[in-house]
């Protein structure tokens, strides 16, 4: 997931390279045994580039605003909501430090790690200056 906009220039610098080193492992010249293997890495290739395509896209829609609803499955998923909802609602993370008088830093650090060391309070704070909102009442149940 990009989480920001050094991310996502790295990630697009990175999805040009497999691009243009796909093209040029198509134009290159084919031998009998190592079509196979060319075959192969040019396959591992498109596959990696279609994930960078899916995070250039993910975060494209979030930074565009069209994007207003983040589904949460579960709490293990929060983490990536929060930081969904903060691109969506337009904030760089030194944004939403300025909004918490907290140093950038600081969520930076919450969000390379997934926000383990942000406390309920923390994340209580970070839900409303973000506006998120439930759509529907969360249910707890205890499973045995």
């Amino acid at each position: 997931m990009i989480k920001n906009e050094r991310q996502y220039r790295i990630t697009k610098a990175q999805a040009e390279k497999f691009e243009k080193a796909i093209q040029e492992m198509t134009r290159s010249p084919k031998g009998e045994v190592g079509a196979v293997l060319r075959k192969a890495q040019r396959e591992a290739m498109k596959s990696q580039l279609g994930d960078l395509h899916h995070d250039l896209e993910e975060y494209e829609t979030l930074r565009s605003g069209h994007r207003k609803v983040v589904a949460l499955g579960s709490l293990e998923e929060l983490p990536k909501t929060l930081i969904q909802a903060r691109i969506a609602a337009g904030l760089s993370q030194e944004g939403l430090a300025a909004k918490l008088g907290l140093n950038p830093q600081q969520i930076q650090r919450y969000e390379a790690t997934d926000y383990h060391s942000a406390s309920l309070e923390r994340v209580n704070e970070i839900v409303r200056v973000l506006g998120v909102k439930l759509r529907h009442p969360a249910e707890l149940r205890l499973v045995s």
